[in-house]
C-alpha cells in the first residue's frame, strides 16, 4: 500500500490525542479524588488544553507550511510521548495542568499537519473524502476507548490513589510507535511548499478580515456556544455519574463510554439523513430533543441517587438516558462546519479552518469553567440544567446564521 507508513501513523496519531484530549473529564475527576481538588478548580484542566490548541493554532497556521508538516508532527509526537511517561512520576495538579497544555498545543500541531498532509498521501478525491472518514472515525474509536483504558487503573478500593496516571505508560509508548513509523517515512511536501515569501503576514492580515463577514461572525458564535455545551456535558459526566449518581469511580469513567458511543452514532447517522433533509431543519429538531432530555434525565437523577451501585446492571436510569445526548448534538458541529467552509472560496479554507479550531477551544474553555463554578457552588443537577441556555442561544444563532449563508450564497452568484 502506497505510503501506508505514513497513513498508519495518522491513524494512530489521531487515535492517540483522542484519548488524551478526551482524558480531560477523567481528569477532572480523579484529581478531585487524588489531591483533594474542588470541581472549580479541576474545571481549570480544560482550559490548560484548550487555550494551548488556540494558542498555538493562532501562530502557527500561517507558518507550518513552511516549517514542514512532518517536522512538526514529530515534534508533537516527541513531546507528548516525554510528557506522558513523566507525569506518572510526578504526580500532583501542576503536573496534570502542564500535561494538558504540552498536549493541546501538541494537538494544534498534529491537527493542521494530519489534515494538510492527507492530501499530499492521497492520490485522488475520492481517496481523500474516504481517509478522512476513516481518520476521524479513528478518532471516536480513541475516544471510546479511552473510558476502558483509564478505567482499568483506577483503584476503586483507594479513592485518592494515583495509579490511574499509569495509564499515560500505555500512551506513551502509542505516541513512540507513530513518532518511529513517521520518522522512518518519507513525505514529499514540495506540493504543499509556496513561493509567496510574505504570504505569512498576509494570511494573518486575512485571517482578520475574514472574521469581520457576518456569516462567519454568525458561525463564530454558533461554534463557540456548541462547543462550550458539548466539552461542559463531555468534561464533567464522569464526576456527574460518581458525585451526583454515586457511581463507583470506575463505573462513573467507563459509563461515559455511552456519551462517546452516542455522538459516533448521531453523526453516523446525520451523513445519511443531512444528504435528504435541510440541516437547520435537522439540528433545530435535534436542539429540541436535546432540551428535552435535559429535562427527564435531570429528575430522574434526583430520585435515584442514593443507591447502592455495584456494577452497570445497578446503575440509575439517569446514567444510561442523560449520556444519549450526545446522539442529539453529535450533527450540529460537522454540519455548520460544511456549511462555512462550502459557503467560502476555496482559497480561504485553510483559515477558516484555523479559527473553527480557535473559537472552538475557546467555547470549550468557558464551558468546561461555568460548568465547574456551577457544579462547585450549586451541584451537577443545576450545572447541567444550566445547558438549557446556550442551546436555547444556540438555536437562535443557527436560524440567523442560515439567513446570512443564503445571502452570502446569493451575493456570489450576482
Amino acid at each position: 500500500m502506497h505510503n501506508w507508513r505514513i497513513k498508519l501513523s495518522l491513524f494512530i496519531n489521531y487515535f492517540v490525542f483522542a484519548i488524551l484530549l478526551n482524558s480531560s473529564g477523567i481528569a477532572i475527576l480523579q484529581v478531585q479524588n487524588s489531591f483533594g481538588i474542588s470541581k472549580q478548580s479541576a474545571a481549570w484542566i480544560d482550559p490548560c488544553k484548550d487555550l494551548s490548541i488556540a494558542a498555538l493554532s493562532f501562530l502557527v497556521a500561517s507558518y507550518i507550511t513552511k516549517f514542514g508538516y512532518k517536522k512538526a508532527m514529530l515534534v508533537a509526537l516527541a513531546v507528548v510521548s516525554l510528557a506522558c511517561f513523566i507525569i506518572p512520576n510526578t504526580p500532583g495538579f501542576f503536573a496534570v495542568k502542564v500535561l494538558f497544555v504540552a498536549v493541546g498545543s501538541c494537538f494544534a500541531l498534529i491537527k493542521m499537519s494530519v489534515y494538510s498532509t492527507i492530501g499530499i498521501v492521497t492520490k485522488d478525491s475520492n481517496e481523500h473524502i474516504s481517509m478522512m472518514n476513516f481518520i476521524e472515525s479513528f478518532f471516536m474509536v480513541g475516544n471510546l476507548s479511552l473510558y476502558f483504558i483509564f478505567g482499568s487503573f483506577v483503584d476503586n478500593n483507594n479513592p485518592s490513589s494515583t495509579s490511574w496516571l499509569n495509564a499515560y505508560y500505555l500512551l506513551g509508548i502509542l505516541s513512540l510507535i507513530a513518532f518511529f513509523l513517521l520518522l522512518s517515512s518519507p513525505l514529499d511536501e514540495s506540493a504543499a511548499r509556496t513561493e509567496a515569501g510574505h504570504e505569512s503576514s498576509i494570511k494573518f492580515i486575512d485571517m482578520f478580515k475574514l472574521m469581520g463577514e457576518p456569516i462567519v461572525i454568525a458561525f463564530i458564535f454558533s461554534a463557540f456556544f456548541y462547543v462550550l455545551i458539548e466539552q461542559s456535558i463531555q468534561n464533567f459526566l464522569p464526576t456527574f455519574n460518581n458525585k451526583v449518581l454515586l457511581l463507583p469511580a470506575v463505573l462513573s469513567i467507563q459509563m461515559g463510554s455511552i456519551l462517546a458511543g452516542s455522538t459516533a452514532l448521531g453523526r453516523f447517522l446525520a451523513g445519511i439523513v443531512l444528504k435528504k433533509l435541510n440541516w437547520l431543519k435537522v439540528l433545530l429538531g435535534t436542539l429540541l430533543l436535546a432540551a428535552l432530555l435535559i429535562l427527564v434525565a435531570m429528575p430522574l437523577a434526583k430520585n435515584e441517587s442514593g443507591k447502592t451501585i455495584a456494577g452497570w446492571l445497578d446503575a440509575p436510569m439517569a446514567a444510561y438516558i442523560f449520556p444519549l445526548i450526545g446522539l442529539l448534538l453529535a450533527p450540529v458541529y460537522p454540519a455548520i462546519n460544511s456549511v462555512i467552509l462550502s459557503s467560502l472560496p476555496k482559497p480561504k479554507h485553510g483559515i477558516m479552518s484555523g479559527l473553527i479550531i480557535i473559537f472552538s477551544a475557546i467555547g470549550g474553555t468557558t464551558g468546561s469553567l461555568l460548568t465547574g463554578y456551577i457544579f462547585d457552588k450549586y451541584g451537577g443537577q443545576s450545572a447541567f440544567y444550566f445547558s438549557l441556555v446556550p442551546i436555547t442561544i444556540l438555536a437562535v444563532l443557527l436560524i440567523i446564521f442560515n439567513k446570512l449563508q443564503k445571502k452570502y450564497t446569493a451575493a456570489k452568484t450576482i
